[in-house]
């Protein structure tokens, strides 16, 4: 019996005639992601046992798509929540008990005005009075600096995301052309397709992205709104970091080989990916919320303003809270970045050499047409009562805002409040709707294209038994051979 034989017996008593056996399976080069795609080695019998025809890849292309869109909408609505989190953990947003919201500290500077009304010939609570309205003002700065400093790391991210997306188009060029040339010329490009999917799933982190295959394994990608990223070569992304992004000044667009793609005006705007989530940061979420904070800050500003006593019909001028270059008390138009600027009027805080008895009696300006208790009567109470209700008094406010034309002061710092929790809230419930798109669909491309390590172990013990067979069947052959040659002897 030659070898050959021997060898197709045993294959035969293997149940191999000709197949595939997985050989390797491995985690997608540089992909962030669990999926997996087997390889497997085509076999077949042959001279002297087995012949490899070849290697083929397994892969699920609708499922590896799904994949990078889910990818891609995952890490815009993550970096939106997340920024929306450091914001609520610098004002105690969600803590209703220690709470540094402008809200819920100008009903605590209300108390503290109440308070002092009671005994208004008491120092100490005009003192702590003050020491409300400092607390409230700082509230509004540390917010304004909180949201700035988003806005200026979602500039700088941006920046980087589209520095990183260069450099990964260019790796995706070279692996491209390789796998090209591969399939044209008959190579084994198996790993270069793992490489450009692990580079593929990299980039969906960046930017939405979409893949057109063509023939010979090319691909041409395009943004998820559709602008060309790669067509045989790299396209470019350009963008401009600003370098001082100060409230009411908007950063640069994103731009794909010359094509806005981020931005008012976008004639193709990206819909998904990192780029995506830090835009948002930066040019609306942070802004309408910096506006809201300026509108509150000129809102304390026009509530607390003292009024002519005189009946001369002057405007009114800053009283407790004013704000650098205020000579009067502001019209309903935003002015950007007030929140950062406000301040408790010099003249009424005893910190800064001030009288704090002009709470109660007014004239915080100098002027004294603008005095409410001329007399300095020790129980005079008519002022702080109607500063008590000056939170609750309908004022104008800038649209611009997005939070109505008219409110009180009370009404609108709560309908600010709800708008970050809202915003927060809808970023936190996409994030872990696509968290579970991910996982699911990681799983179903592991499920559909990765070794089932239980389904390969009984294999290996079916043909470990099988072996064990053939190898005693030769062995009787052998036995059979040597009888008979032995009788002929």
């Amino acid at each position: 019996m030659s070898l050959s034989t021997a060898g197709a017996i045993a294959l035969r008593s293997l149940g191999v005639v000709s197949g595939q056996i997985s050989v390797t399976s491995r985690n997608i080069a540089g992909a962030g992601v669990a999926g997996v795609n087997a390889k497997y080695a085509k076999i077949a019998p042959g001279d002297g046992g087995v012949v490899l025809l070849g290697v083929e890849r397994a892969t699920d292309v609708a499922l590896f798509r799904n994949l990078l869109a889910a990818n891609a909408h995952q890490e815009s609505s993550t970096i939106v929540a997340d920024a929306l989190t450091r914001i609520d953990k610098t004002l105690n947003l969600s803590d209703s008990e220690n709470s540094r919201s402008p809200a819920s500290l100008i009903s605590k500077l209300k108390s503290a005005l109440q308070a002092f009304s009671a005994t208004p010939q008491n120092e100490t609570g005009a003192q702590l009075t003050i020491g409300a309205a400092q607390n409230l003002v700082s509230s509004l700065h540390d917010a304004t600096l909180a949201v700035q400093q988003e806005r200026r790391t979602a500039d700088a991210g941006i920046a980087a995301a589209v520095a990183d997306i260069n450099g990964l188009l260019a790796k995706f060029g070279t692996v491209n052309a390789e796998i090209v040339y591969g399939a044209a010329t008959g190579a084994d490009v198996t790993d270069a397709l793992d490489k450009r999917d692990g580079l593929l799933a990299e980039l969906s982190k960046k930017i939405g992205v979409s893949a057109v295959s063509r023939p010979n394994n090319d691909m041409v990608l395009y943004t998820d709104s559709g602008v060309t990223l790669f067509e045989t070569t790299p396209r470019k992304l350009a963008f401009q970091e600003t370098a001082t992004l100060a409230p009411g000044v908007n950063g640069s667009a994103v731009y794909v080989d010359g094509v806005q793609v981020t931005g008012a005006g976008a004639p193709l705007a990206l819909r998904s990916g990192a780029i995506l989530g830090m835009t948002q940061l930066r040019d609306d979420i942070m802004p309408q919320y910096q506006s809201q904070l300026d509108e509150i800050a000129r809102g304390l500003v026009v509530a607390f303003a003292e009024s002519d006593q005189s009946g001369g019909g002057g405007p009114d001028l800053p009283g407790l809270f004013t704000y650098p270059g205020a000579t009067q008390a502001p019209t309903a138009t935003l002015i950007p970045g007030l929140a950062g600027q406000i301040l408790v009027n010099a003249t009424v805080d005893p910190s800064q050499g001030g009288d704090a008895t002009l709470l109660r009696d007014g004239g915080a300006s100098g002027d004294p047409a603008y005095v409410y208790n001329p007399s300095h009567a020790p129980g005079y109470a008519d002022h702080l009562i109607a500063l008590i209700d000056a939170s609750t008094k309908t004022l104008g406010f800038d649209p611009a805002a997005g939070l109505g034309n008219t409110a009180s002061l009370e009404t609108f710092s709560a309908a600010s409040n709800g708008w970050v929790a809202a915003q927060r809230q809808q970023a936190d419930s996409a994030t872990t709707y696509y968290d579970a798109v991910v996982s699911q669909t990681t799983q179903a491309l592991s499920n559909a294209t990765g070794v089932n390590l239980d389904d390969q172990m009984s294999q290996m013990l079916a043909l470990e038994n099988s072996y064990q067979a053939s190898a005693k069947l030769l062995e009787a052959v052998n036995s059979m051979f040597d009888s008979l040659f032995a009788a002929i002897r």
